[in-house]
């Protein structure tokens, strides 16, 4: 067993290539010393089955939301189906994973529709967001600054960092945290690293986004809660920390985020 104590801010296990063998990779992240795990959801249907995980891996808390780059799953009524989602169980921490991807569509109105009454309801409902950022910063921060100007930005994470030292600045000013994913053990990521050193010891988490983006030494394989710790060690190396540091850190951030137990 691990000494250290961590929390994955970011999975997937819903998805099938868990199905076969969760069971072994839930002793693997407690063994990994991972006491605590935050399942994203991408689009609605997938509630009832996140619902289920959480009931069984007592660990687990989870987020209702909509993926930007799932906006058709965006109805009139979706908002309504959020909001009674989070009230109807504890268990829900966050409103997510929502946000812009201008790398692989280009609707951008239709994201910004979608992302919009969203960030509205954390405000509502007092629940951190879980923000999915990628080459669209720079809408993605006027949208938060035109909210906080109105006294309405919700707090939350970047997840799975991969923007810019002054990219990060600017939403760490906006009071975001920012999260760490397998991409930050990747040898060329080097504007991440960067990232790494330079964000504050009480503003970063790490996080898998399992199945994907596993780390180095096991890029290209399935990616699992467990290997949170290699995230880890990555964030520990590039910050001159020991890895107890960083998982004490990062943990402590989570809990403070998220209200975790």
């Amino acid at each position: 067993m691990s000494t250290l104590s961590l929390i994955d801010s970011h999975c997937h296990i819903v998805f099938r290539n868990f199905d076969a063998d969760l069971d072994e990779v839930s002793q693997r992240w407690r063994e990994a010393g991972v006491v605590a795990l935050l399942h994203a959801c991408v689009e609605p249907s997938e509630i009832p089955a996140i619902r289920a995980l959480a009931d069984r891996f007592p660990e687990m808390r989870y987020s209702v939301g909509v993926h930007p780059l799932d906006t058709e799953h965006w109805t009139p009524d979706t908002a309504a189906l959020l909001r009674r989602a989070a009230l109807d169980d504890p268990r829900v921490v966050a409103i997510g994973e929502l946000g812009l991807d201008l790398y692989r569509d280009k609707n951008l109105d239709e994201q910004l529709a979608v992302l919009r009454p969203q960030l509205d309801l954390a405000v509502e409902l007092d629940r951190p967001v879980i923000i999915h950022c990628r080459d669209a910063a720079e809408p993605m921060l006027r949208e938060l600054q035109e909210l906080q100007a109105r006294g309405a930005c919700p707090r939350g994470v970047m997840h799975c960092w991969g923007g810019t030292p002054e990219e990060m600045e600017a939403f760490l000013a906006l009071g975001f945290y920012i999260s760490f994913s397998g991409t930050v053990t990747f040898p060329k990521a080097e504007v991440t690293h960067a990232c790494a050193r330079q964000v504050p010891d009480n503003r970063f988490l790490v996080e898998t986004d399992c199945p994907f983006l596993a780390p180095v030494p096991r890029r290209g394989k399935r990616n699992e809660p467990a290997f949170v710790a290699a995230v880890a060690q990555r964030v520990a190396e590039l910050r001159g920390q020991t890895v107890e540091e960083v998982a004490e850190r990062s943990t402590a951030n989570a809990r403070q985020l998220f209200a975790l137990p």
